[in-house]
């Protein structure tokens, strides 16, 4: 069994094999990674299994099944639009000549959801489990909207319970999600478990079911925006991706894209940007959740020119981008930011400390601007702060007064991401690039919500 990780959006695919032949496990949009591993490991894909219709990124199984001739297994009441096996609860499909892969429904990330159990030579050796049992967690319950919330938490601790009682304790559990994933009701640090290592430690097999759904329920945030229209793209058969350069835009170019309200992003890590950047540009580096957080923010169907330092900085944005459906950039230019401001002066944004926060409330008035997401806040915020989710900022501009903005978040990502937004509005802004746990120790705290 070999991993793909794609770390940047939380996820896991899997391709198993004998040595001869293969399948796969919920492949991501960029396949070529997939077919590498075959190509190393010497095999041939013959078998692509789905457990579900995603919710967070854009498969590959359509467009790796075509390109290796496999058979794609899809949940037979999936309403989508392309040609697959379908198959079913209790189905079983044989792989090579010693691996067998039973199907097995587990609604509850959503009504259709498969999970696959894999018996070799005779043993039941693991289950891939998609978005249902994951490690210490579960898949959320309530992505496909708030009418069927409570449905599905309640589905979710049945399939649960079904892979515990008819898995033996040894088998491997191989999940999709949970690695930091959106998709994740809430997040482990297991990188490894068994049946009978979740019964011991997983909510959903420790808890009686009224405790766990208060519990799952009560624990939910806001998921990326983009969520909403992966589903579309999964129905519908998606394409591999193309995956060459965009053209590449001069300084006057990136200037009337900026001015045209076009959404010019650089990808240097936050240092860098605001020691020195074009006006108007937004911050998103390669460093973080990339993908994750210009997906959320970025108005869907806006231009993106994507600025980098090196060819391989863009073609790094444009692999991540694929995976969440942002298939082909408007423009990009690599390079310095006096290149791409073709002579004009570079603009700065200032980065502080919480240190530095709290000298500064002793001798002047700021808005201290608090982007983290609403569980975050709830367990310490800063007395005073204004606080905006930065996946609400753009909506709430006006909420923002004038003035003096210093804004943080968690670890400093996403306090610059949205610094560059209201720097790029005109706003005089400061990006606190600092660790929260550097609030407490500043006495800057307030321990509960208000």
């Amino acid at each position: 069994m070999l991993p793909i990780d794609t770390t940047t959006l939380g996820d896991r695919s899997y391709l198993v094999h004998d040595g001869r032949v293969a399948f796969v496990v919920d492949p991501q949009r960029d396949i070529d990674r997939i077919l590498a591993l075959a190509t190393g490991a010497g095999v041939q894909i013959t078998h692509v299994f789905e457990t579900h219709i995603h919710n967070d990124y854009v498969t590959g199984g359509y467009a790796l099944a075509a390109a290796t001739g496999a058979a794609y297994h899809v949940n037979a009441d999936d309403p989508v639009t392309f040609d697959r096996t379908p198959v079913r609860d209790g189905d079983i499909i044989t792989v090579g000549q010693d691996m067998h892969v039973r199907v097995l429904a587990t609604p509850g990330h959503t009504f259709t959801h498969l999970s696959y159990a894999l018996d070799h030579d005779g043993q039941q050796v693991a289950v891939f489990s998609g978005g249902s049992l994951l490690y210490g967690s579960v898949g959320r319950p309530d992505l496909l909207g708030p009418d069927h919330t409570h449905t599905l938490v309640r589905h979710q601790y049945a399939s649960a319970h079904r892979l515990a009682s008819e898995l033996p304790d040894s088998a491997a559990v191989y999940p999709t999600h949970g690695f930091g994933s959106f998709c994740s009701a809430t997040q482990s640090a297991a990188d490894t478990a068994t049946i009978g290592s979740e019964k011991l430690i997983n909510p959903a097999l420790t808890r009686d079911e009224e405790a766990f759904v208060d519990e799952l329920l009560a624990g939910l945030d806001a998921w990326p925006a983009y969520y909403a229209h992966m589903a579309a793209a999964n129905t519908a058969g998606p394409a591999a991706p193309d995956l060459s350069p965009p053209e590449r835009a001069d300084a006057e170019q990136l200037r009337k894209r900026i001015a045209a309200g076009e959404w010019v992003v650089d990808l240097r890590n936050r240092v860098a940007f605001t020691a020195g950047h074009l006006a108007g540009t937004l911050n998103f580096g390669l460093d973080g959740s990339f993908a994750t957080y210009l997906g959320w923010l970025i108005p869907w169907g806006t231009p993106l020119t994507l600025l980098g330092e090196t060819p391989d900085q863009i073609a790094e944005a444009q692999r991540e981008l694929v995976r969440i459906g942002i298939d082909r950039p408007a423009a990009h230019a690599t390079g310095t930011p006096q290149q791409w401001a073709g002579g004009e002066d570079l603009a700065t944004i200032p980065r502080a400390t919480f240190a530095d926060l709290a000298l500064i409330r002793h001798h002047r008035h700021v808005t201290v601007l608090d982007v983290r997401r609403d569980l975050e806040r709830a367990g310490a915020h800063i007395d005073g702060a204004l606080h905006i989710p930065l996946h609400d900022l753009l909506r709430r501009l006006d909420d923002v007064p004038g003035g003096e903005i210093w804004v943080h978040c968690a670890a400093g990502y996403r306090a610059t991401v949205a610094a560059s937004l209201l720097a790029a509005g005109g706003r005089h802004v400061v990006a606190v690039d600092d660790d929260f746990d550097q609030a407490r120790a500043n006495g800057l705290l307030t321990l509960a919500a208000s």
